[in-house]
């Protein structure tokens, strides 16, 4: 038998990684972080448990990884769906993706709380593929936001939307006193000028009726 190509070896890498990824968000998920070991991570995978290891050097790194590329992945297939007809492209994409990040953490609570309280440790974000290609992704659509105006800051403007997207995820999760989802996104929605019926929203109407309270959103971020 000959010996397979590199390039087939890396797709094979390629393919055992996403199993272990995907494989810890959902059993992350259903047992919850503390209960979740790397071997049954690996059952469910269908891989061995050394494998694990090898990919991640523990399972604090592996569950940001493995968070991060489901945000990714969740909010890429946000924005790739078909534009909505006399919609603003850059807005629309912007509302899309925070609706994005909002929607996973109102469907899949104990992941983004379990994700949340590891960024809050030592160890803050983990630097990794996963990681890199979610600010890409969220950049991407702050940039289509601003295309056009000459103040745009690329790299500022994603880090605060960063920012406001964390601080709405945490107050949405918050034990004991957890933010609407529907306050949370009119926020969000009132300080990016967007229109309420953009992205995907929730059932009923915005705080105050089909105005977001307060008026148009005036200010740097209201372009």
């Amino acid at each position: 038998m000959s010996p397979r190509s590199p390039s087939v070896n890396e797709e094979l890498r390629r393919r055992s990684r996403e199993r272990i990824l995907q494989a810890t968000v959902d059993v992350v998920d259903e047992r919850g972080y503390e209960a979740t070991t790397l071997g049954h991570i690996a059952d469910r995978a269908g891989t061995a448990r050394g494998l694990v290891s090898y990919y991640f050097p523990g399972k604090r790194q592996l569950l940001q990884s493995a968070v991060h590329r489901l945000m990714h992945r969740t909010i890429r297939e946000a924005l790739e769906r078909a534009p909505q007809p006399a919609q603003p492209p850059g807005r629309e994409l912007l509302a899309r993706a925070v609706d994005a990040v909002l929607g996973l953490a109102h469907e899949r609570p104990v992941l983004m709380r379990t994700h949340m309280a590891g960024i809050l440790q030592a160890e803050g974000f983990v630097q990794c593929p996963e990681q890199q290609l979610l600010a890409q992704v969220l950049r991407g659509a702050v940039e289509q936001y601003g295309a056009g105006d000459p103040a745009q800051d690329p790299e500022a403007d994603y880090r605060l939307l960063r920012a406001l997207l964390m601080g709405a995820v945490f107050a949405l999760l918050l034990p004991g006193a957890p933010m609407p989802l529907v306050r949370l996104r009119a926020e969000l929605f009132q300080r990016y000028g967007l229109d309420w019926e953009m992205g995907v929203p929730p059932g009923g109407e915005p705080p105050g009726g089909t105005e977001v309270r307060g008026g148009p959103a005036t200010g740097p971020a209201a372009r």
